[in-house]
């Protein structure tokens, strides 16, 4: 079997807390264990590979894609001027969403990490049997329990106390994540502790920065704002916590919640569309702060239902393995060469 050469395109790869980035390296050192292709990223001319898969769409991408090889498109986001993740001029929103469609749209595949999404593409005329959904994934060697030696060691060094009952957000601090929710619920719980892994990746464009930025500087007292940490140590923050709280109201496939689920923490959500595609499974749902306030507390002071509420992420954890996705790339890569044999 010929092996393929993929070009993997991605831009930003540099700035720390942001989800596209975090699939972009878990979804390359997975590809990188398929013995038939040979990986390179950002590789400076497409011309030499046979498939190259654009994971971003920045403005100098939108010229490398070539008549002659198979384009790729990463779907990570549909434009939404209602998303919350960027303070936009409203005349700006209109170019800037023909500009992201046109990317889509002008690839040969494009590729979801959500199938809620697939409707969306179609309505924008793209073909659904040019769309493809493969879910995301994270590594078991990078994500996973750790003794609770260490975890002790990890809650010093962060100044976490030991003896309450720990809940985690993640993301950047943006209007669509939720965190002044995430706050409110915390002014509700005195006696637990919240904690926000993550902050302004994109500084002051960032949608609700004024108001982020006042809460985070000066925050309850039963809650603390970590900044953005380095990827290669959100494992022990996850692990240091009792739950993953994420309220956010617009996502795509958040890369947070397979890290939680490896780490086989409970984990509770809003009540998002989304989510029913993607969670082939149990999952724990609030549709506001005072449901999302209860559902914490019964973590807390009932073990039985934490334990329940954590097999919920063990079922989710076992679907999305490593070599079930390992799998459905490789099929993928190999499935669209023979699509276009004019293209090779």
């Amino acid at each position: 079997m010929k092996k393929l050469k993929v070009n993997m395109y991605a831009g930003g790869l540099k700035i720390e807390g942001q989800g596209v980035g975090a699939n972009f390296f878990e979804q390359v050192d997975l590809v990188k264990k398929i013995d038939s292709l040979v990986i390179s990223i950002n590789g400076r001319n497409p011309k030499k590979y046979d498939i190259n898969h654009f994971h971003t769409v920045n403005p100098n991408f939108f010229f490398k894609f070539k008549k002659k090889k198979i384009n790729v498109a990463y779907v990570h986001f549909i434009p939404d001027k209602n998303d919350g993740s960027l303070k936009m001029p409203g005349w700006m929103f209109g170019p800037y969403s023909w500009y992201v469609l046109k990317f889509y749209k002008k690839a040969d595949e494009v590729i979801v990490v959500n199938p809620y999404y697939i409707k969306d593409l179609e309505k924008i005329g793209i073909p659904k049997d040019k769309i493809t959904y493969i879910p995301n994934f994270v590594s078991s060697e990078k994500w996973h329990l750790l003794n609770n030696v260490k975890i002790d060691s990890i809650k010093d060094e962060f100044k976490i106390p030991k003896d309450k009952f720990i809940v985690l957000g993640v993301g950047q601090t943006q209007t669509r994540k939720g965190i002044l929710d995430f706050v409110e619920v915390a002014k509700k719980n005195p006696d637990i502790y919240f904690v926000w892994a993550g902050g302004f990746s994109f500084g002051k464009i960032t949608s609700g920065y004024n108001e982020i930025k006042a809460v985070m500087d000066n925050p309850p007292a039963n809650m603390k704002f970590l900044g953005i940490i380095p990827r290669a140590r959100m494992n022990e923050i996850f692990n240091m916590c009792d739950m993953l709280f994420l309220p956010s109201y617009q996502e795509l496939f958040p890369m947070t919640l397979l890290e939680c689920i490896n780490v086989e923490k409970p984990f509770l959500v809003r009540d998002l569309d989304l989510y029913k595609d993607i969670f082939l499974s149990r999952y724990l749902v609030g549709k506001d702060n005072e449901e999302f306030s209860s559902l914490i507390r019964k973590l807390k002071d009932d073990e039985n239902f934490k334990e329940e509420v954590r097999q919920y992420s063990v079922e989710i954890k076992n679907f999305y393995s490593e070599e079930h996705v390992k799998k459905l790339w490789e099929d993928y890569y190999y499935r669209i060469y023979r699509k276009y044999p004019n293209k090779h």
